[in-house]
């Protein structure tokens, strides 16, 4: 019996033993709940998350505007947690509370204000399982908590299950930049590894490209998410019109096949860049005062304009104009001037961030006069003499080409005067010509020559490059400081050829020299490189509407845009 009782007594006192260590932190938990009952929690501005200790010390975690997160111990009242082992736990992804995004970098102080001059990391996980975290410090505790887990609050509405805590969002703009980055990615992996990309249409390969596979995978990553939006402030003829007939063509055919592209988006937040819808060609037939030479008036049309969307739209402030880009094919100066002065893009000047920072797509790519081609694009000018491209494409094989070589055209600018004192009249396989005897059809000759000279006149820019493409001729390239239509993805030296201005007297030598064989390697790459030239009615895959839209696209990959930046 007494052995009984002894027994008896050794498993209350056990008992109660155990019964004392399961009330304490019960008891601990009330006071805290009591503590908190007086006061007002404030879950825009805090996030208190408390888990129960075995012991008198808490261990928690306290996130909170340019707060530090942390979870400690005393010594000797359970195991410290310390900032990697809780990085460890959120390892699975990218975390909020109420809103405020949680990264845990290598430091133990975490910014939930969004003044960081960088945004977070992208990760692969949406959010994370809070109970999960608290389970396993509940395990490493040896102590069981039944029932839901929620924040203690006497704010019924802000009441907080650990199970759903939402990450902020992204803006826009950071949605923007994260694809774009990935794009970037693919694009170089493409350049690196040179796997080719099944397409049902056409797939680029050959020396004409610097990198086919790059270029490829670029064009494809553009048409699955380049968004463009055209402000549609402005009336025609000088906004949302131009000439589709004249030399300067693709400023009218841009813009209109631009107002109804795929391409084009309603929603300015969903866009990468915002196009000026302006034409340099009207504003120059309708605004300049020919007589006066005065320049005033049409650029202060440009300035206006670039002024009114600045007003009304965040987007020029944000990035200064650094994602929108112009377009324009007039040589902004005046032809009858007595002294021929080249002008330069005079108008984009007018506002000095549209000249500086903004995507300029120009046929007149003078590096001399301002073109940068790290952030301008150089395209072609083409004349469409009915509006189409009726009867100027297809000519006759090399065989059928007895003209070594041919020009015909305006004596101005610095290198044609050179190239008719050395050439007109003076020998028969290079036929150069100021002015085409009567009933000599110029696309005629185009045909029957093998090689086409395209010479710079008062500007860089000529329709002759393009027109000899068309029709299987060689383009023979004498221009100083020009970059070339396309030339980040086209490699010119494969299917044209380059001439000094200082060679012009070498020419039939330079041109002889060439061998038949290589002759018609150029002459085949050309027609092969043509489709990216054509002007359709409906824009195709790779013509040269989608040629102009992929050199922007690749200005605006190099571009990084952020919410913060602030301009005027």
């Amino acid at each position: 019996m007494v052995e009984k009782i002894k027994r008896l007594c050794s498993f209350s006192s056990s008992y109660s033993s155990r019964l004392v260590w399961l009330i304490v932190p019960l008891i601990v938990v009330s006071s805290l709940l009591g503590l908190f009952s007086t006061k007002n929690f404030n879950w825009g501005s805090w996030n208190f998350v408390s888990i129960p200790s075995s012991s008198s010390s808490e261990v928690g975690v306290l996130l909170g505007p340019n707060r530090t997160s942390s979870v400690s111990s005393e010594e000797g009242s359970g195991p410290r947690l310390d900032a990697t082992d809780w990085r460890g736990r959120l390892a699975g992804g990218n975390g909020s509370i109420h809103g405020q995004q949680v990264d845990i970098p290598d430091e133990s102080s975490v910014k939930l204000n969004g003044s960081s001059n960088s945004p977070p990391p992208l990760l692969a996980a949406e959010a994370i399982e809070i109970q999960t975290t608290v389970e396993k410090i509940e395990e490493s505790l040896n102590i069981t908590i039944s029932g839901s887990h929620t924040v203690p609050s006497m704010n019924e509405s802000h009441t907080l299950s650990m199970k759903a805590i939402s990450k902020r969002k992204p803006s826009h703009l950071q949605n923007i930049e994260a694809h774009l980055g990935k794009a970037r990615a693919v694009i170089k992996e493409a350049r690196i590894n040179r796997n080719q990309t099944e397409d049902p249409d056409f797939v680029p390969t050959g020396p004409m490209y610097w990198n086919a596979n790059a270029f490829h995978r670029s064009y494809l990553e553009m048409e699955k998410q380049f968004k463009v939006f055209v402000y549609e402030e402005g009336e025609p003829p000088i906004f949302h019109d131009g000439p589709c007939k004249s030399i300067y063509a693709m400023e009218g055919n841009f813009i209109y096949h631009m107002e109804i592209s795929q391409f084009r988006t309603k929603d300015p937040e969903k866009a990468h860049v915002f196009f000026l819808p302006f034409s340099v060609t009207s504003i120059v037939r309708f605004v300049y005062e020919r007589k006066k030479h005065y320049w005033a008036p049409m650029k202060q049309t440009v300035k206006d304009y670039v002024h009114l969307v600045a007003r009304k739209y965040q987007y020029w402030n944000r990035s200064l104009g650094a994602d929108h880009f112009m377009l324009a094919c007039h040589d902004w100066k005046n032809n009858q001037m007595a002294n021929a002065a080249l002008q330069g893009p005079e108008l984009s000047s007018a506002v000095p961030n549209l000249f500086k920072n903004s995507i300029r797509a120009l046929c007149n790519a003078n590096t001399s006069e301002g073109f940068n081609p790290t952030k301008d694009v150089s395209f072609p000018e083409i004349l469409l003499p009915d509006g189409s491209t009726n009867h100027l494409l297809g000519g006759p094989s090399p065989s059928k080409r007895p003209i070594l070589a041919f020009f015909a055209g305006g004596v101005h600018g610095p290198i044609r005067p050179v190239l008719l004192q050395h050439w007109e009249n003076k020998d028969a396989d290079i036929q150069i010509h100021k002015y085409l005897p009567k009933g000599v059809s110029y696309y005629g000759m185009i045909r029957k020559s093998r090689y086409c000279i395209c010479p710079s006149g008062y500007e860089v820019a000529s329709p002759r490059m393009v027109e000899a493409l068309y029709m299987g001729c060689v383009p023979v390239i004498i221009k100083d400081h020009y970059v070339a239509p396309f030339s980040d993805v086209l490699n010119w030296k494969s299917f044209s050829v380059e001439v000094p201005v200082k060679d012009i007297p070498n020419l039939k030598t330079i041109l002889t020299g060439i061998s038949q064989r290589q002759y018609i390697r150029l002459q085949r790459r050309g027609k092969q490189v043509r489709r990216h030239f054509e002007v359709n009615l409906r824009p195709k895959r790779f013509d040269v509407f989608h040629m102009i839209l992929h050199s922007i696209w690749l200005r605006r990959l190099n571009v990084r845009v952020d919410d913060d930046v602030e301009g005027s």
